[in-house]
């Protein structure tokens, strides 16, 4: 399956993305990968290290000719998103992504691709281990646990690196060049509830929600594309006000970067309303099919009857807390009036479960105004603690302020338009890049990001054109040609 996809081109690229993807690299357990990159590093001759938090840099001098330019940092991270659709069986920790070709589109079998950000590590290896490619001197930097903390690039101290250039290769549209991203930030509330015993003569059901797009949290939260945990919480209060529909459990979401997909929740209800509920739920997912038809057509909402739980939330405990997620704001918050088009501030409820007596949600706020991002947090932390739970901001991070009048962009720019005879598009973007961090110890380093088209990023449907990295890698040669001089 895999040997399909080290047949395409740029064949080189492609057998380094076939290699890193056999590799098991969830964020915060990249040791296999880590040791990957170092042996890769360590068998081409080059000067190979791992920093106190586990990014490697791997160096490599310039081709003849090419001395006197300025030094390349070349920078992508090695962790990768894990999702998978509830029906696939795979084991992320063990097995590696199975890929396939689909016309232009790389894909893969019910899991996350890996392509962010494994085609701009690919790409980086394609170069150090080149021959033939001119460039000026590289500094490699592959960064860890981008995805869920950006641990690497915090942990990442100053001096190790000695380029006059960044070149991140994590944006995921080819006519794109990205100059400023937005911060994040982490919010989780905690809580406990009280629990009854199942009253006599309750049926109970499993409610499941799925079918839905899902998707990168800042750079598709502009869709209005439907939250697996935000439409779950519509039916249970539903439930609630019509047929004293009680819950048991609720599972919804993953991880704080991907829009939920998918959401489930045990629930009861007195035998005597059960044909009431039936009724009425049908009509229920035929209203909120009807508001996602266009966005979401692949929506399926149902209720299967299920062994009963032998405990349920309190009612008041209940009520409270599906106002709380009722009332907490997903989606964008404000767009930004610096840059057209740009979302500024947004949220993303990502995960809420129920078990056991315990509640937790968890939330990631972004924007690229700090003021913004800080009012939105604060707003949440305010709602989830009026329903009485505790509240954690954590994983603060940047954003990258846009400089327009950056020489790198300027090249970038101009070579663009040569090689494809149009203007690129010069973005900031709502995903959280790295750069933002590694400017506060490298502040004089002239960054820039871009990359190859990458649709679905977070979601089993990531795939990567093929067509596009050909561009992508045509593209980033021409730039390491024309990188001026020291």
């Amino acid at each position: 399956m895999n040997n399909e996809i080290r047949n395409l081109e740029p064949n080189n690229i492609w057998n380094r993305f076939a290699d890193l993807n056999a590799v098991p690299r969830p964020s915060k357990h990249e040791e296999r990968v880590i040791e990957f990159m170092m042996d890769f590093g360590k068998a081409l001759g080059l000067t190979t290290t791992k920093d106190a938090v586990g990014n490697v840099i791997i160096k490599k001098p310039a081709t003849s000719g090419m001395e006197d330019r300025k030094t390349v940092i070349l920078q992508s991270h090695l962790d990768m998103v894990h999702q998978k659709n509830a029906d696939t069986e795979f084991d992320f920790s063990t097995q590696g992504i199975e890929m396939y070709v689909d016309g232009d589109w790389v894909r893969a079998k019910g899991t996350t691709l890996g392509a962010d950000n494994g085609l701009g590590v690919a790409t980086i290896m394609a170069l150090l281990e080149s021959n033939e490619i001119s460039h000026p001197p590289l500094e490699a930097l592959f960064t860890i646990d981008e995805e869920t903390g950006m641990t690497g690039a915090k942990g990442l101290k100053g001096g190790l690196l000695k380029g006059d250039v960044l070149l991140n290769l994590d944006t995921e549209d080819d006519d794109e060049i990205d100059i400023g991203c937005a911060g994040g930030i982490d919010i989780t509330a905690t809580g406990k509830y009280g629990e009854e015993t199942l009253p006599e003569g309750s049926i109970g059901y499993k409610i499941t929600v799925k079918g839905l797009s899902g998707g990168h949290s800042g750079m598709d939260i502009h869709k209005g594309l439907g939250n697996a945990n935000k439409i779950m919480n519509a039916l249970l209060m539903l439930g609630q006000q019509h047929v004293n529909l009680r819950v048991s459990e609720i599972n919804g979401g993953g991880l704080r970067n991907a829009i939920p997909r998918e959401s489930t929740a045990l629930v009861v209800v007195n035998a005597s309303e059960s044909n009431k509920f039936n009724a009425m739920f049908q009509d229920w997912v035929q209203g909120l099919k009807k508001d996602f038809a266009t966005i979401e057509p692949n929506l399926s909402i149902v209720a299967t009857p299920s062994e009963t739980s032998e405990s349920l939330m309190e009612a008041q405990d209940q009520q409270a807390l599906l106002k709380a997620i009722k009332n907490a704001h997903n989606g964008v918050y404000a767009m930004s009036e610096a840059m057209e088009d740009l979302v500024e501030t947004s949220n993303n409820i990502a995960r809420v479960v129920v078990k056991n007596g315990t509640v937790k949600i968890a939330c990631l706020t972004r924007s690229s105004v700090e003021a913004g991002k800080m009012e939105l947090a604060n707003s949440l932390k305010g709602n989830f603690e009026t329903a009485g739970y505790q509240v954690t901001l954590s994983g603060d991070y940047p954003g990258w302020d846009p400089n327009p009048d950056s020489d790198i962009l300027k090249l970038l720019q101009s070579k663009y338009v040569e090689l494809f005879k149009e203007q690129p598009n010069v973005v900031a973007c709502h995903a959280g890049l790295e750069c933002g961090i590694l400017g506060q110890n490298y502040p004089d380093v002239d960054m820039i990001s871009f990359g190859p088209t990458i649709k679905g990023a977070h979601s089993p449907d990531e795939r990567a054109s093929i067509s596009s990295l050909q561009k992508f890698w045509k593209f980033t040669l021409k730039i390491l040609e024309e990188i001026p001089k020291k």
